[in-house]
């Protein structure tokens, strides 16, 4: 399948800057205070209603949507009771009126993530509590003046907090971007700089996520596969040293040996994304909407297998691959157990191996799950009997990340496609494996 059309891609990049102003702190703490009072005032106001099993047919099957009697929360929506919200609030308000309105934002996006996570039942029917301070400022109270580089926020009505990023460390990196809603917090403020562009997409790769590797399958440069060995062997080295200090009673060693091995990933997950993008332009990235939890959920998976998967970041991977790229995804239910060639479902998914039972098709898994994510992105029903995934791969293409240098860098003998030949050096290690 060939790209051709063009997708928008969104940037956002959130810079911090100190800020030593006794105000802000207090103007925090009136925001978590009224933050959490709306909360109450909404939490006080949900209907509770049943919904019932349902069962609906769709393509000739018979799909359960609803598979047991819940009590759903409904949320109070109607503008009457925002109405009565935003005068209640507004009675114990020494600031800008607009705050409210931020507060009452705030408070519905908090309701509406603890409701999401309710319905799947990774949260209790519990009243959410606000602990983190900080207070998110609404665009009508900021003026941004991209000339001078700086941030004038209204705290009440003729009283302001400027803020500058002119000369700072990031100030090139955002040369043109537009400005969004800034944070406060006590000692800093974040800014948020975004910026749209549109890309012409040329091809499509898919990949399936794996404890020791990203596997890739695109049908221009046929298989991918990125190691991770490095950043499973780093997890493990730093979950030694931390059980040791921690046994010892060393807090500070302990922390400290957190913080670097925080440090390490961001940097090994940096490199990383800055590779595949440079390696991969103009391309859109698929991956699996894998849900984190439910692979370290005590009921679905083994301690051994928990701990593996608690290791490897790939929502952070596909997060920080998605500021660089077009990035897609699709769910993962049977991408290892589907043949893509006669769409056959195989019930187990024991070894390395697949085999299909209808037509005998076999493949490694890990590859067979990156060929199944690419066609449920195009929504193709699997390769006809004629063009066999196989014969349509010249090769496969291996690369790695290294922690030396400073980005990963891009061979010449790999910019003509999967048949160069062996290429290493600083940041990407690039060769070439037959199929």
């Amino acid at each position: 399948m060939r790209e051709s059309s063009s997708k928008t891609l969104e940037q956002v990049r959130m810079y911090s800057i100190s800020v030593s102003d006794s105000r802000v702190s207090e103007l925090i703490t009136w925001y978590l205070r009224t933050l959490q009072r709306a909360i109450d005032i909404i939490w006080e106001n949900i209907e509770w209603k049943y919904r019932f099993p349902r069962i609906e047919r769709r393509k000739r099957k018979q799909v359960v949507i609803i598979p047991y009697k819940l009590k759903v929360p409904e949320l109070p929506k109607d503008e009457s009771f925002k109405k009565r919200l935003r005068d209640e609030l507004l009675l114990d308000c020494p600031y800008a009126k607009h705050w409210i309105d931020a507060v009452i934002r705030t408070a519905y996006s908090i309701m509406k993530a603890w409701r999401k996570r309710y319905l799947k039942g990774k949260v209790r029917r519990i009243k959410p509590r606000v602990k983190k301070r900080f207070a998110r400022c609404k665009i009508t109270l900021m003026k941004v003046n991209y000339e001078e580089k700086s941030i004038r926020v209204t705290i009440k009505p003729g009283e302001y907090i400027e803020v500058s990023w002119g000369g700072k460390w990031f100030t090139r990196r955002v040369k043109g971007w537009r400005i969004g809603e800034v944070v406060l917090k006590d000692d800093r403020v974040l800014i948020p700089f975004k910026y749209t562009r549109v890309i012409e997409v040329r091809d499509t790769v898919a990949w399936d996520s794996n404890e020791l590797s990203l596997d890739g399958f695109s049908p221009r440069k046929g298989f991918i596969r990125v190691d991770l060995k490095f950043l499973q062997s780093l997890k493990i080295v730093y979950e030694m040293k931390k059980r040791v200090a921690q046994s010892k009673g060393l807090k500070d060693i302990y922390e400290k040996y957190v913080a670097r091995e925080r440090n390490r990933e961001r940097d090994f997950v940096n490199k990383l994304a800055c590779g595949l993008t440079k390696l991969f332009p103009n391309t859109i990235h698929v991956f699996e909407d894998l849900e984190k939890e439910d692979l370290v959920s005590r009921r679905k998976a083994s301690k051994s297998r928990r701990k593996r998967n608690a290791r490897t970041p790939w929502k952070i991977i596909q997060k920080k691959i998605s500021e660089k790229a077009v990035v897609v995804k699709v769910s993962p239910k049977n991408t290892s157990r589907t043949c893509p060639r006669c769409g056959c479902v195989v019930k187990t998914r024991v070894g390395r191996l697949f085999k299909c039972p209808r037509c005998d098709f076999e493949l490694d898994r890990q590859k067979l799950a990156s060929i199944n994510i690419y066609l449920k992105y195009s929504k193709m029903r699997g390769f006809p009997h004629s063009n066999d995934p196989e014969k349509t791969m010249k090769g496969e293409l291996w690369a790695g990340v290294t922690q030396s240098g400073r980005s990963p860098m891009i061979w010449t003998p790999m910019k003509r496609g999967p048949e160069g030949c062996e290429a290493k050096g600083r940041g990407l290690d690039i060769k070439q494996h037959k199929a």
